[in-house]
């Protein structure tokens, strides 16, 4: 299987802390958002909840879920 060979200053920069990002014009050949909240999002994704959390799981159902609303049974 084949690699594709990424080409930096078009794939992706290496930024001033030394990380690499990937530049609009790789995530729009991907094809795909990955929700990950990438810094060059071409696909308009740029709010993580928590960069440590998967995308999948920042839109907890806590954030629907009022404990205002709940009546005590007391």
């Amino acid at each position: 299987m084949n690699t594709p060979t990424l080409i930096e200053n078009i794939d992706y920069i290496i930024n001033e802390d030394g990380n690499l990002v990937f530049t609009a014009h790789y995530l729009l050949k991907r094809g795909h958002c990955c929700q990950s909240g990438c810094l060059n999002c071409p696909y308009g994704y740029k709010d993580k909840a928590d960069p440590n959390v998967p995308a999948e799981f920042n839109d907890s159902w806590e954030d629907d879920y009022s404990y205002d609303n709940e009546e005590d049974d007391d």
